[in-house]
């Protein structure tokens, strides 16, 4: 089942998945997935497939590509399993689970559940310009993500988010009526999922940004399970409604409360004086809390709200409401700090790992049917493509996740920090090994092992392992 040129660090992580696959797709799994951590440069299937290492570079290439198009495993058996690798390396009782999409941009019209998603990168808020807000659409492939934060070994107050679950979001004007889901509800989905998947033991934490914070993922939280996330400046904040006298429908919620902004410019709370730990530095912080009920998101669910303010006034104030009233500003704060590791994961599946290169999921008209009269705009087939678009980017996320395990278990960080610092003098405060470390690690490991098996190289492989890294980074 395995070959010789896959090391055997990696051979562990690999039988994990054994049970999401039959015999046949876990062989072509486990090339098509060190393929894709090998490839360098632009990510298609074909340079996947040119990459991969072992008795898999003698199939037909029809065959790996049937994997993502006609295998039948299901990328949330996949993402579940992978929640069973990465549990071990979270210390803490609590996981936290960050939601957020992502656009993976895409060409050609007849690209399966593509459509013109909002595009963040290029779109303006309008903040110090005279043009205002600017919003661009791109074309491509939306994606929710829920992944798990995970700290890093060396540094715990720094960590990762690595992906889990994936869900394609389809455009309202490019899919059936019936099946037409918001982000939110997808999200939801993922979180009873992942809820229902890990251990009774370890209590969840879901973190997510302003489109999330709203009422479909926060009221559909399973037991146990609790939110933080942004909260608007005119949002209405009521108190726990007292005990009822007389006849009448029991109140729902009480008294008024002022709204985060209504409380910033009260003169009579007074602001206090914090220091957090966020993104691994200490950062000092003005607070002001109460605790109550925001009703129109989490009903009668009683939580905090914190205020912030950046004592040096760089930047705006912002509000944050948590599900669980007895977190304090701290863990409030820190907790939703950890959601910037999921912009940070974005971009490294995409600059280092194509996550936005494959063009699969397209379709072609049969042969000696007449082409269809060329009209603007995207004209995917119904239903052709859509499995291999489905399948791709969930491989391409557990590669990441992948990396990022052996790396915690058998990646040492003062060698490839040195190493790095040698290729690069240039970064003198580098203390810390980043993914593209891990990456190129991950594939020195893998190359090493490719190298040793050939028994003409296997007299200069320690000579050869030293020149992979620059390599490596001129291909």
């Amino acid at each position: 089942m395995f070959s010789t040129t896959i090391p055997s660090t990696f051979r562990t992580l690999f039988l994990q998945f054994t049970p999401v696959f039959t015999t046949p797709s876990f062989e072509n799994f486990i090339p098509l997935a060190t393929g894709w951590i090998l490839c360098t440069g632009r990510h298609t299937i074909r340079r996947v497939i040119q990459s991969a290492c072992g008795p898999a570079r003698k199939k037909h290439h029809s065959t790996l590509d049937r994997f993502f198009s006609r295998a039948v495993w299901i990328p949330d058996e996949l993402g579940l399993y992978l929640v069973n690798l990465i549990l071990p390396l979270i210390p803490a009782d609590r996981v936290s689970a960050i939601t957020d999409d992502t656009l993976c941009r895409r060409s050609g019209p007849h690209l399966g559940g593509a459509a013109m998603p909002h595009d963040p990168l290029t779109s303006t808020y309008g903040r110090g310009t005279k043009a205002g807000r600017q919003v661009f659409f791109a074309f491509g492939h939306n994606w929710v993500i829920l992944s798990l934060g995970v700290p890093l070994p060396w540094n715990p107050q720094r960590g990762l988010a690595l992906p889990v679950l994936f869900r394609l979001y389809r455009s309202k004007k490019r899919c059936p009526e019936s099946e037409y889901r918001k982000r939110t509800p997808l999200a939801s989905e993922m979180v009873e999922i992942l809820a229902a998947g890990i251990p009774k033991s370890r209590k969840l934490l879901v973190v997510a940004d302003s489109e999330y914070a709203c009422q479909t993922p926060v009221r559909r939280l399973p037991p146990g399970l609790d939110f933080i996330g942004p909260m608007p400046m005119d949002a209405a904040f009521f108190e726990v409604p007292g005990e009822q006298k007389g006849r009448g429908r029991r109140r729902k919620k009480g008294k008024r409360l002022p709204s985060p902004k209504a409380l910033a410019e009260d003169p009579l709370v007074r602001w206090k004086l914090c220091s957090v730990s966020i993104y691994g530095r200490p950062v000092k912080l003005r607070v002001k809390t109460q605790v109550g009920l925001w009703y129109r998101v989490a009903e009668t669910r009683m939580g905090r709200m914190i205020l912030t303010r950046d004592p040096k006034g760089r930047i705006e104030d912002r509000a944050y409401f948590s599900t669980h009233p007895e977190f304090s500003v701290e863990e409030i704060a820190q907790g939703f700090s950890r959601r910037w590791a999921q912009e940070v994961l974005h971009r490294d599946t995409k600059q280092a790992l194509g996550l936005s290169d494959p063009q699969n999921g397209w379709w072609r008209r049969p042969q000696g049917k007449r082409a269809r009269k060329k009209r603007a705009g995207p004209q995917p087939h119904p239903r052709r493509g859509e499995k291999a678009v489905r399948h791709t980017v969930p491989l391409a996320f557990v590669a990441y996740a992948l990396v990022v395990v052996w790396y915690f278990k058998h990646g040492v960080v003062r060698q490839d920090v040195r190493r790095a610092q040698r290729q690069a003098p240039w970064y003198r405060q580098k203390r810390e090994a980043s993914f593209a470390d891990m990456l190129g690690a991950a594939r020195r490991e893998i190359w090493t092992a490719r190298i040793s098996a050939n028994p003409v190289l296997r007299a200069v492989s320690s000579k050869i392992r030293d020149l992979l890294p620059p390599w490596l980074l001129a291909a």
